[in-house]
């Protein structure tokens, strides 16, 4: 039976930081990266979490048919708290066939097929001869940059299962591992700002005119973000450190309840959670915090609470972190992966921001300041448009 999963080296960039320590740091300081929007030639009334100077990145010659703000997004987080480094360690240990690679993402590089219709022959309506759809807008683009930046040459997956895309890879990823076709995992999500997701989401009438505020009794809508996160795999050794993180536990569900809209009770959310408790061998006592999904409109939230209510009482601490960081959409269960691995190795329970008068009738124990203490079990939620589920549970080693 395969045992918990290590995180051997982890990192993540969104609009509150780049890399562990801004991040860390922003949260320790209740800072959000929400602002409002300012991205492209976008005209909504609305707030979002932009990550700065993406487009100045610079991808390696070898690499430029992967250029666009997706897969440069990819490489600053590869790049950061020597996550490259400990990738080509591992891939020296197991070989470049046995470590694989499994990325969450929704739109990917879509932002550079619409960039490329502006640029249609008048007469032809032809998209322009530069314009490599199979490098950047496809779903796959940002495994294959990845993949091809380490010179992998194992398996690699990409799950768009909208916002719980990057919680699922973690799932496959651990399959592969206990399976034996791989050795090591490189997990993560990436998710940029583009115009389709914006101008759709408002067509949906769910994007609010604030700072999104998870929970709260006049919550309105979320604020969309942009974020990188990735995670290495690695089967647990026999000695860790004491701060060690492990993947304990994954819980998936499909409730299928609707194509945007959650079961009103949180059916599979729950379902999710307690799958992901007991592969972990744990009760809902032993957990610590919960990183929900939260994204501050109506209908999820009120999902979300029921079903932790359902599970876990009002006794059980949680918050949303897509008050800081805005609703990264592919990337949320890997960004929120890694704040939970920052939870654990240094005892911080983030608090919601911009919350202020919690939901009185979500009677959950939602933090509305960070409150420091020892942390061993925490549990992460993220759900997708479809009822796509999945709680990952994550502990220190000791």
């Amino acid at each position: 039976m395969l045992k918990a999963l290590h995180l051997s080296s982890f990192t993540a960039t969104s609009a509150i930081g780049r890399g562990l320590g801004e991040t860390l740091d922003a949260l320790r300081q209740r800072h959000t990266g929400l602002q409002p929007c300012a991205f492209d030639s976008v005209d909504l009334k609305t707030y979002v979490g932009q990550v700065a100077d993406v487009d100045d990145v610079t991808l390696p010659p070898g690499l430029a048919a992967f250029d666009c703000r997706n897969n440069r997004l990819a490489q600053l987080a590869l790049e950061q708290d020597g996550f490259a480094t400990a990738v080509r360690t591992a891939i020296e240990r197991y070989g470049a066939m046995r470590v694989g690679v499994f990325i969450g993402t929704s739109t990917a590089g879509i932002l550079q097929t619409e960039l490329a219709y502006r640029r249609r022959d008048p007469v032809t309506g032809a998209l322009p001869a530069d314009f490599n759809y199979r490098g950047t807008h496809s779903t796959f683009s940002v495994a294959d940059f990845t993949r091809r930046y380490f010179d992998l040459t194992g398996p690699a997956v990409v799950v768009s299962s909208a916002c719980s895309s990057s919680a699922k890879v973690f799932s496959s990823a651990r399959r592969m591992l206990a399976t034996g076709l791989i050795d090591a995992a490189v997990v993560g999500g990436v998710d940029s700002l583009c115009l389709t997701t914006l101008y759709g989401f408002n067509s949906l009438g769910l994007l609010s005119d604030q700072a999104c505020r998870p929970f709260d009794e006049h919550r309105n809508g979320i604020s969309i973000g942009e974020a990188a996160a990735f995670a290495l795999l690695e089967r647990q050794p026999d000695h860790l450190a004491a701060d060690a993180v492990l993947l304990l536990g994954v819980g998936e569900s499909s409730d299928a309840y609707h194509i945007s809209s959650p079961h009103p009770d949180g059916l599979g959310a729950r379902m999710a959670m307690q799958d992901a408790l007991t592969m972990a061998g744990l009760s809902p006592s032993d957990i610590d915090y919960i990183n929900l999904h939260g994204t501050a409109t109506p209908s999820n939230d009120a999902a979300e609470g029921k079903a932790v209510l359902s599970l876990f009482g009002s006794q059980t601490l949680c918050s949303s972190t897509k008050g800081a960081t805005g609703h990264t959409l592919g990337a949320a269960g890997g960004l929120e992966a890694v704040i939970c691995a920052l939870a654990l190795q240094h005892g911080l329970l983030p608090a919601g921001l911009n919350t202020t008068q919690p939901d009185p009738q979500l009677d959950i124990r939602y933090l509305l300041s960070n409150r420091e203490q020892t942390v061993s079990y925490v549990l992460s939620n993220s759900f997708g448009f479809g009822g796509t589920n999945c709680s990952l549970v994550f502990g220190r080693a000791n």
